[in-house]
């Protein structure tokens, strides 16, 4: 994997660049669509390739290892060509969905014990078979295997949870650095900063990845339970650290503000299912504000769902027919609202690149911001 920045500012951290894995290039700042289990929930390939323009998506590992399972994903010849997808692919090493069942796992230097949500077995992750699981998978981008600390943890706990995940580091990286590719392909493995919300912590953990000399790395823990204003000092502190040369990714965040904060402050790649999840609930994003496709307001709205919207759904659609859909119950609300949802995510990132080349992406994030957090 290669990054390579094109365009920076001098009133901003936000950086323009490109990708370039053995599936693609991906231009940055980029949004992934979260496809957890091998697939974007209600989205055909074809529409993530074709309509939404999406460059590289997510998978997980936890979810995938547990069904359809390696053996399965190993006899297709990995995750690409079991789900038709030729673009790249990063997957989470499941450790925030380990964190997620805090009441059926238990941590040790060993790893992460824990009982599937599906049938309650009992099965192991460790720092080691991560990397092998997510070289079965075929993964263009692999994560290190951390534990999630939740955003309220006190200093203690923090302390000791970042500990545990540095000595999981050093074992993953030793792994990935005697393992090898399995289908042709390069992967690259990202080790992922945590520390809560403690500066001494973070500045610690990002200093320790930082002299790895990962391909690229990550910043977890955020967007669990803190403030957002403490997740953007996080994110300066860590920042101020990470290689500029590297793609930094923040793992798991957020709503459109979140994403445009983080890009001003040098975050190039994000995720997150709130595009999808709450596009399945009726929420809408679009350039003028937030819609809850269920109100009364829109029963007899004509007008598309977005004028300045770039997929053909926010074309072709009412906001009038959508809400009869919703109230309805048909299955193709979802399905509109989430191809909605993801091409406003995609073209919201491409927007703030053209701006970040164009120079003058600070005044135009501010503006934004405003008319995206404002509800219709």
């Amino acid at each position: 994997m290669e990054f390579k920045v094109e365009a920076t500012l001098n009133n901003s951290e936000a950086r323009a660049g490109v990708i370039t894995t053995d599936h693609g290039k991906v231009p940055t700042p980029i949004f992934m669509p979260v496809g957890t289990a091998g697939s974007v929930k209600g989205v055909h390939q074809r529409e993530l390739r074709d309509d939404i323009s999406a460059k590289i998506i997510l998978g997980n590992t936890y979810h995938l290892y547990l069904r359809p399972g390696l053996d399965i994903i190993s006899s297709a010849g990995g995750l690409h060509k079991f789900m038709g997808w030729e673009r790249p692919i990063l997957t989470d090493s499941g450790g925030f969905q380990v964190f997620s069942l805090a009441a059926c796992r238990k941590l040790s230097d060993e790893g992460a014990k824990f009982q599937s949500h599906i049938d309650g077995s009992r099965h192991m992750f460790t720092p080691e078979n991560v990397v092998d699981t997510q070289r079965i998978i075929g993964s263009d981008i692999m994560m290190a295997l951390d534990e999630c600390t939740p955003g309220t943890a006190d200093f203690a706990y923090a302390r000791k949870s970042l500990d545990l995940t540095r000595r999981w580091l050093d074992r993953g990286w030793k792994r990935f650095n005697e393992t090898s590719p399995l289908y042709g392909h390069s992967q690259a493995f990202f080790p992922i900063v945590q520390g809560c919300v403690y500066p001494e912590l973070r500045r610690e953990a990002a200093l320790h990845v930082a002299s790895l000399d990962a391909p690229g790395n990550a910043i977890g823990g955020l967007a669990v339970g803190e403030p957002a204003e403490k997740m953007y000092e996080m994110i300066e502190v860590v920042n101020d650290i990470l290689p500029q040369e590297k793609p930094r990714y923040l793992m798991g965040v957020g709503t459109p503000a979140n994403i445009l904060e983080a890009i001003d402050r040098g975050v190039d790649m994000m995720d997150c299912v709130m595009p999808t999840r709450n596009g399945r609930n009726g929420m809408l994003f679009t350039f003028n504000g937030i819609m809850n496709m269920k109100n009364r307001k829109w029963a007899d709205d004509f007008s598309p769902l977005d004028p300045e919207g770039s997929t053909w759904v926010d074309k072709t659609y009412s906001k009038a027919y959508l809400r009869h859909l919703f109230v309805s119950g048909e299955l193709l609300a979802m399905q509109i609202a989430s191809i909605h949802n993801l091409g406003f995510y995609l073209q919201l990132v491409t927007e703030a690149r053209r701006h970040i080349v164009a120079g003058d992406f600070k005044n135009w994030k501010e503006e934004m911001i405003i008319k995206v957090t404002r509800r219709l």
